[in-house]
C-alpha cells in the first residue's frame, strides 16, 4: 500500500437556506451549510486553516481565508470525525461553494483536504 491513503479526509456538506437572516429585496441570500470533516487516511492531522471560493449565479466570487472553522482547529485522529455549521450570504437565489482545508498531518506534513463543491439554493416554490 502506498503513501495515497496515508492523507486522505473526505468532506462531506449539507445546506439550507434561512429565511428569517435574508433580505431577499435588497439580494441578500442567507445560507447555512452542516460540514463534517473525516480523517479516512492513517494518519492524525490537524485542520489548520480554510480556503473558499463562494460563486453567485451572476458569477460574483468571494473568496474566504482564515484559521481554523468556527474558531477552532480540530485535531482528527484516523476515523475521527469533526462536524459544525456555519453560514454565507450570497445575492442571487443559487450560487455554489467549494474550496479546501490546509491539514498538517501529525508526522509533520502539510497537505490539502479538497471540500468538493456543493449549491446553495433557495427551496423551489411549488404552485
Amino acid at each position: 500500500m502506498g503513501n495515497s491513503k496515508k492523507y486522505e479526509i473526505s468532506v462531506t456538506t449539507r445546506t439550507s437556506f434561512i429565511p428569517e437572516q435574508s433580505d431577499v429585496e435588497n439580494g441578500r441570500y442567507v445560507f447555512a451549510y452542516t460540514i463534517i470533516i473525516t480523517n479516512t487516511g492513517n494518519v492524525g492531522a490537524q485542520l489548520i486553516s480554510r480556503h473558499w471560493v463562494i460563486t453567485d449565479a451572476e458569477n460574483h466570487i468571494q473568496e474566504v481565508r482564515g484559521l481554523g472553522v468556527v474558531g477552532e482547529q480540530p485535531f482528527l485522529k484516523p476515523n475521527e470525525s469533526f462536524e459544525y455549521t456555519s453560514g454565507t450570504a450570497i445575492a442571487t437565489q443559487v450560487g455554489t461553494m467549494c474550496g479546501s482545508y490546509q491539514m498538517v498531518a501529525e508526522d509533520g506534513v502539510s497537505f490539502d483536504a479538497p471540500i468538493p463543491e456543493f449549491t446553495l439554493s433557495i427551496p423551489r416554490v411549488l404552485h
